[in-house]
């Protein structure tokens, strides 16, 4: 009887499993750059738009967005730049050992499995806070997980030593070329940490201050208005408080209306999204905003709109929670009256009638303006300023 001999698996060079790794690294290291590109952009550009942003559930700008992208005072891609700029010089690092078993493998192991946690610390905020997905963040999350795979299979193929063993020797092999290790971590870390003490926080929005010489008052039908007494513009927004783009849009109009006081008028309307507000959603989303419009719109009865609305755009792309005695310190209004408005059936009636005016228009989203009897989501045609200001 013949026996068949079972064929062995035959190991691969140890340069395939280098290089694979190589290209993770390299290729965490792109995805990281254009993240923290596009992250200054979401902030930066009123009309920027990633190819990622797809869906409510799938999308990068939600998530560079969220108070979550923060680290530290540093945007989230940029710490990731850093992270995988020192996995590659880990990786030329180990190009010095010449001879098996193969140096720094497990400090670069220990590294991956440090990325391979932050990803799965990311990934739960994502779920659980953030609700929306970032594609390349998943992509980002899928290099770490087959780096610390490359990292482990070149150990066990190329190493005899236990982990901590080889850690010791790994350390003492680094130790061996101190000046040269020292001469390219240094500007790595230096300029780390020059990025933390001089990057301007581009993703905080500031109200431009309000301005005493700037008009303020009410239209014929009761909505809070800024700007010019006799408008070459107007410009009619509805808008929710935890909405992103309705903020950036505020603030840029808002900027418009200072240096161009004499010219344009901004009317403010309110339409949260906000499932107990709002019939047009069928599930939560914006859980909050409809309360935030109620104290607006209270504010507004006592001549305090804008320093309000100013502040309700902060909290809400801060994405905390609100609380009334805050409010009220913030603003000069009595928390307790500010609470009660919330209950208020003649204010919760001005706000069904922001609501059900943006649907009867054709409003299904936020932000969006109502110029000369048209409406126009998500931002303002640049022409249509650019005449006006004329």
């Amino acid at each position: 009887m013949m026996v068949k001999k079972k064929n062995k698996i035959k190991a691969l060079p140890y340069s395939v499993y280098f290089y694979t790794a190589l290209l993770l690294g390299v290729s965490g290291l792109l995805i990281s750059a254009y993240l923290s590109f596009s992250h200054y952009w979401v902030y930066t550009d009123i009309g920027y738009r990633s190819f990622c942003a797809i869906t409510r559930s799938i999308n990068c700008d939600t998530v560079s967005q969220s108070p979550y992208s923060i680290l530290w005072g540093i945007p989230v891609p940029l710490w990731g730049l850093f992270a995988y700029a020192f996995l590659l010089l880990m990786l030329y690092f180990s190009t010095f050992s010449p001879t098996q078993p193969k140096r720094l493998w497990s400090i670069i192991q220990l590294v991956a499995i440090t990325y391979v946690l932050m990803s799965l610390f990311f990934a739960y905020l994502s779920t659980y806070y953030i609700r929306s997905y970032c594609i390349l963040c998943i992509a980002i999350y899928a290099i770490n997980l087959l780096v610390l795979f490359y990292t482990r299979v070149i150990r066990r193929r190329f190493d005899i030593d236990t982990f901590f063993q080889a850690l010791k020797k790994d350390f003492q092999f680094i130790a061996s070329f101190k000046k040269k290790a020292f001469s390219l971590i240094f500007p790595l870390l230096a300029f780390a940490f020059l990025i933390w003490v001089f990057l301007p926080a581009y993703w905080k929005i500031p109200a431009p201050p309000l301005s005493e010489d700037i008009s303020t008052g009410v239209t014929q039908e009761g909505h809070p208005w800024i700007g010019s007494m006799r408008p070459e513009l107007t410009i009619v927004e509805f808008s929710d408080y935890q909405c992103f783009q309705c903020n950036k849009m505020h603030h840029f109009i808002r900027t418009l209306i200072q240096e161009n006081a004499d010219k344009i008028r901004l009317v403010h309307r309110h339409f949260p999204m906000d499932h107990r507000f709002n019939p047009l959603l069928k599930e939560p989303f914006h859980v909050g905003s409809g309360e935030m419009a109620l104290m607006a719109i209270y504010a507004a009865t006592q001549n305090k709109f804008w320093p309000v609305n100013d502040l309700l755009f902060e909290i809400g792309r801060q994405k905390r929670t609100f609380n009334t005695k805050e409010i009220g310190e913030k603003t000069d209004l009595d928390f307790r009256a500010l609470a009660q408005a919330r209950k208020d059936p003649a204010i919760l009636i001005r706000l069904q009638r922001d609501i059900i005016d943006g649907i009867k228009l054709g409003i299904q989203g936020t932000p969006a303006f109502l110029i000369d009897g048209k409406v126009y989501t998500g931002q303002i045609p640049s022409e249509i300023i650019e005449n006006a200001l004329k």
